[in-house]
């Protein structure tokens, strides 16, 4: 499958005389496929920011290779902006005018058939209060009006930095259809965010940032199993035989942690090899589970290094972005 995006040995380094010498980025390497929802994870101050604004020509970086669409970026950023969509953090629009406003406004200024506005403000469930002016909107309203606007000019590579925030439950499960169904329309998503649980549900693969490094990638189901524990939880018909079942259990090598109703074992490669063992000892298993990890606590134990203090700090504000194609209003966008 062709990649669409391909980062390699990118760096970053920012110096100040009062911080010193930081990295934000220290070779970092990221790679999606065509037609699939990419999730870019990494805590607070990781470089995943930086990496976004960097790729989109916001930020100039000090070593490395980034290809959009089979072309080198920043280079061929003009050749290939107009196939790309993004909202990198905080959406700003002009607050006294409609959703329909804005986005006419956009499409105008990038050449858009207007007949696309109402297309994007229907895929984003906006179009019946598109009358409305923004400054009524709610925070997750704007996110809507932000992810319609990087969608005018149906880009091939759609990058979207938190587009949940804001939305309640319902908002955030429509959130996901749209992204799932614009995939399988052909679009590549790449989505950033720190709703683990979601990424999970929606991502087919997931690139993990930390302290400036990549250190997880690959398709999610992969990704959990390579850091699964083999962490399994098992109850007896007898509470009474839990001391009787640690026993065997610890002489047969595995790793038995007791609780009150239900023993943890560790380190389990065939969790059947277990009912085996202590059936021969007639101990009889009520229940078996295997423990499942969950992208969250991989997440967790891979970014839990804690930062050099002062590393990563984030830019200046006034290089945040809110919109796509031309600078939109208030002048936060990216696109072409």
């Amino acid at each position: 499958m062709p990649a669409v995006l391909e980062i390699e040995g990118l760096r970053k380094t920012y110096k100040s005389r009062r911080r010193g010498t930081r990295n934000a980025l220290d070779g970092f390497d990221m790679r999606v496929d065509a037609g699939q929802v990419h999730g870019f994870l990494g805590p607070n101050g990781s470089g995943k920011t930086t990496t976004l604004r960097t790729l989109l020509g916001l930020i100039r970086p000090d070593g490395g290779r980034m290809v959009l669409l089979g072309h080198e970026v920043p280079d061929a950023l003009p050749a290939v902006a107009g196939q790309v969509g993004a909202i990198v953090e905080s959406p700003q629009f002009f607050p006294h005018f409609t959703a329909r406003d804005t986005l006419s406004l956009l499409a105008g200024a990038g050449e858009v058939p207007a007949t696309r506005v109402d297309e994007v403000l229907e895929l984003v469930g906006l179009r019946d209060r598109s009358g409305e002016r923004v400054k009524t909107y709610s925070l997750g309203m704007k996110q809507r009006l932000a992810v319609a606007s990087a969608l005018l000019k149906n880009p091939k590579l759609l990058i979207l930095d938190e587009p949940a925030n804001g939305l309640d439950p319902g908002g955030i499960r429509e959130m996901r259809t749209l992204m799932r169904n614009l995939a399988e329309s052909g679009m590549t998503v790449v989505l950033s965010s720190h709703i683990l649980g979601e990424i999970q549900l929606i991502c087919d693969s997931v690139t993990i940032i930390s302290l400036g490094r990549r250190v997880a990638f690959g398709p999610v189901d992969e990704v959990l199993a390579q850091h699964s524990s083999g962490a399994v939880r098992i109850r007896l018909e007898a509470v009474s035989d839990l001391p009787v079942a640690t026993d065997v259990l610890t002489q047969a090598g595995i790793r038995v942690t007791g609780h009150p109703d239900h023993l943890m074992l560790a380190g389990v490669d065939k969790p059947a090899s277990v009912t085996r063992l202590l059936a021969e000892k007639n101990l009889y298993v009520s229940e078996l589970a295997p423990i499942a990890v969950d992208l969250e606590s991989v997440f967790l134990e891979l970014t839990a290094t804690a930062p050099v203090p002062g590393q990563h700090r984030q830019v200046d504000e006034s290089m945040k972005v809110g919109g796509t194609a031309q600078p939109g209003p208030a002048g936060g966008g990216w696109g072409a």
